[in-house]
């Protein structure tokens, strides 16, 4: 009778070995994301309390115009490795605490929010953002969503904080409260697709197979929460067969949405067939724990008041934009919900910049 082998299999084919290694990579990989946050915090406290005493000092000592640069010229010399004392960043966090100290009762909550984003979130949103009301939005923004650093540079350009919540819809009128204030800010308008190239006669496919083939950026500029289900997909009704444009997911709303592209001007008829296909969407593929489907018209121009009219009395909930097809959008532009190694690497580079790099 043979024995059992009693031959090892190698660590490295090893399924326990393997699947506790994953783990064990996991917790190290979130472990070193912690202390990144952990040490960007705390340099950005620091950079807040020495820009209150840059400008206490600047205010109340006769110390002269070359203060800042003796000041950099010292720090440096203490700490050559680090260039987050240079006169020009000594500036940026000076001008970073005047732009915040402008808002009224500006407390240690916003101050702790302040130094959750990394030091480049901040300077990007100080140096482009004209009030405080709309950097506020674009530090609350980029808390809830993760956004790197180019995202929300380009978040900001487009005029996110304008076009968010500025559909015309008949969500007050279709949907309960908190269902309709969260569908509502939801919406944009208009939603900017310039990551588009399109002949200048291009049709209502082509524009939906480019969204489609950027669906990427299309995504970003739906903003948080869709998660795309298809194009051109089918909803049989009686003997016909009809075809959706585009069918995406909220994941927050917890809908279907439903997005029918036009390639002209709206016209009232265009609500009807959307609130048809909104209804047969409800009728095969809702489920009992979903929330009612969502339609969203998006068309070349709108009249304010026709939309409203076509909208009064439909039953569903639809919204209307228009959408834009101008400028040109970066090319190494990321996801609006990165992955845990995207932040860790974004929150890396930033520190490596304060730690040991010029900013930009």
């Amino acid at each position: 009778m043979s024995k059992p082998s009693t031959k090892k299999i190698p660590l490295a084919h090893n399924d326990d070995y393997k699947g506790w290694l994953s783990t064990l990579k996991k917790r190290f990989m979130q472990t070193r994301m912690q202390a990144a946050v952990k040490v960007n915090q705390e340099l950005l406290q620091f950079y807040w309390q020495l820009g209150e005493q840059i400008i206490e000092k600047q205010q109340n000592s006769t110390w002269g115009d070359g203060f800042l640069t003796q000041l950099s010229q010292d720090l440096i010399h203490e700490f050559p490795d680090i260039k987050g004392f240079s006169l020009r960043n000594l500036k940026y966090i000076r001008q970073w605490v005047q732009f915040w100290q402008g808002a009224p009762a500006i407390g240690q909550q916003a101050v702790a929010q302040l130094c959750q984003i990394p030091w480049g979130h901040n300077i990007a949103i100080m140096s482009k953002c004209p009030n405080v009301a709309e950097a506020h939005f674009y530090l609350a923004s980029t808390l809830q969503h993760g956004w790197s650093r180019n995202v929300l540079i380009h978040q900001i350009e487009s005029g996110l904080y304008q076009r968010e919540g500025k559909a015309i819809t008949n969500f007050e009128q279709t949907l309960p409260p908190l269902q309709s204030d969260l569908a509502q800010q939801s919406l944009k308008d208009p939603y900017v697709f310039d990551f588009l190239s399109l002949t200048d006669n291009y049709n209502e496919r082509e524009l939906e197979k480019d969204l489609v083939k950027h669906i990427t950026q299309f995504l970003l500029e739906l903003g948080a929460g869709f998660a795309y289900m298809g194009q051109q997909v089918p909803v049989p009704v009686g003997d016909k067969d009809f075809y959706l444009d585009l069918l995406f997911y909220h994941t927050r709303l917890s809908c279907y949405v439903v997005i029918e592209l036009k390639t002209i001007d709206f016209e009232p008829e265009h609500a009807g067939k959307l609130n048809f296909y909104i209804n047969a969407v409800d009728a095969q593929l809702k489920k009992d724990s979903d929330q009612p489907t969502v339609g969203l018209l998006l068309c070349r121009k709108k009249d304010k008041l026709v939309a409203e009219y076509a909208l009064k009395g439909i039953e569903t909930p639809i919204g209307v934009s228009e959408y834009q097809l101008t400028q040109a959008l970066p090319d190494n532009l990321k996801a609006s919900l990165p992955s845990i190694e995207e932040i860790e690497a974004e929150f890396a580079k930033d520190m490596a910049k304060e730690l040991g790099g010029e900013h930009e």
